[in-house]
């Protein structure tokens, strides 16, 4: 007997592109359901993060969230890691990418806010591009990528313990984004290391400028 696909909500999407999932998500049995506020991209789900009501309780395996917490303001976190939790199944778990603050403050305590950090498909990025939203995106009308938000590791992990995850790693990809595994039910810390791990081995992370 065929193991039922497992389902993954795609949280603030963008356009559909074939490398936008990371591993494990890209290959069967994972099946991709995409989820953004933006209309233009095509989503499966027209919805907010903050507010996806559509969606029954316990009906996705995973909820990946990539470069996307921090266009949310404050206020707005809990809601959307309490829409996460909501949407997952008792066995589900969460993957959250984002950009690492404590790598920026780093950059900005040695005046190199506007130097270049790396070059992305939609240009070059800079420190101030990070911790604010795409310069060229906003200027060219897309508010949607204005960033009000953001967290260092500690942060983070206290953010989804609060929203009531079992079990949480974080990890820094060693330049400029944070990598969370989070499960609602409690499981081997080791299990979602290895997660986190093997997301960040295996992704060009090129999103820190959404």
């Amino acid at each position: 007997m065929n193991e039922r696909p497992l389902r993954v909500l795609h949280v603030g999407c963008g356009p559909k592109k074939p490398d936008r999932l990371p591993p494990p998500f890209n290959a069967p049995p994972w099946q991709e359901v995409r989820l953004d506020i933006d209309a233009g991209v095509g989503p499966d789900v027209l919805a907010s993060m903050t507010d996806m009501g559509v969606i029954p309780p316990s009906s996705f395996d995973a909820v990946l969230s990539s470069h996307n917490i921090e266009h949310l303001y404050p206020h707005e976190v809990p809601l959307a890691l309490a829409e996460f939790t909501r949407v997952l199944t008792p066995q589900g778990f969460v993957v959250i990418t984002l950009p690492d603050l404590r790598r920026i403050a780093e950059w900005i305590l040695a005046d190199r806010l506007f130097e270049m950090a790396y070059i992305s498909p939609a240009g070059p990025i800079f420190p101030f591009d990070i911790l604010y939203g795409f310069r060229p995106a906003l200027a060219a009308g897309n508010l949607y990528m204005a960033h009000r938000c953001g967290f260092t590791a500690a942060s983070l992990e206290r953010a989804l313990r609060e929203a009531g995850f079992a079990s949480v790693t974080v990890r820094s990809d060693g330049c400029w984004s944070l990598w969370a595994v989070a499960s609602v039910q409690a499981v081997d810390q080791a299990a979602t290391g290895l997660l986190a791990d093997t997301l960040i081995s295996g992704t060009d992370d090129g999103h820190a400028a959404d």
